[in-house]
């Protein structure tokens, strides 16, 4: 049985359960890429019909896959990373595309997710930590907006700090990809990966 010898030691074990950094090493500009079976395991379950843009493009990880699968991308960061458009501020857009998808910064995921859902035409797909699911203002967006399907990795994931390759480690989160369709009103089906 484990001990504990103050109140401080029982709350940073709390907040190292449910993922908080306790390092303050989280990367600045939340440069978390996704790896390639992530990105593999969203086309395995969703098919999407005309052009894709990716906001949150980094390094190019999420585009590449989608390229490789026949898909018309179109990407762009806020950053520079020298893989697509840089200095695009997504969240300022006013102009749509077919499909979006992406895996934001998680810090602005709900604004993220509102501007995504409005400039899509058809489907967005956002990688998110399942705990999005959670929250006042998300539980407003989602009675006006719901998602049509939340895919949930049965497993946990790891993204990439930096782009950094962190294959064969452990998976640290738990991420799913939430889909909206232009004009669902239903309610969602929930789905394992």
């Amino acid at each position: 049985m484990l001990e504990y010898n103050s109140p401080l030691e029982i709350n940073k074990l709390s907040a190292r359960i449910v993922g908080c950094n306790l390092r303050g090493d989280r990367e600045v500009n939340d440069f978390y890429a996704t790896s390639r079976p992530v990105t593999e395991a969203l086309l395995k379950v969703e098919k999407f019909e005309g052009d894709i843009w990716e906001p949150c493009c980094g390094e190019g990880h999420i585009s590449k896959v989608l390229i490789e699968h026949g898909y018309n991308v179109k990407s762009s960061d806020l950053i520079d990373r020298d893989y697509g458009t840089p200095h695009i501020d997504f969240l300022s857009e006013a102009s749509g595309c077919d499909n979006i998808i992406t895996n934001p910064p998680y810090k602005n995921a709900l604004d993220f997710t509102e501007k995504a859902v409005e400039l899509a035409r058809g489907k967005t797909a956002l990688l998110l930590k399942l705990n999005f699911l959670e929250g006042q203002r998300r539980r407003l967006f989602f009675n006006k907006t719901p998602p049509v399907r939340v895919h949930v990795f049965s497993g946990r994931q790891t993204l990439m700090k930096n782009g950094d390759d962190y294959s064969g480690r452990s998976g640290m989160m738990a991420l799913a990809w939430f889909i909206w369709e232009a004009g669902n009103t239903k309610s969602p089906t929930v789905c394992w990966l």
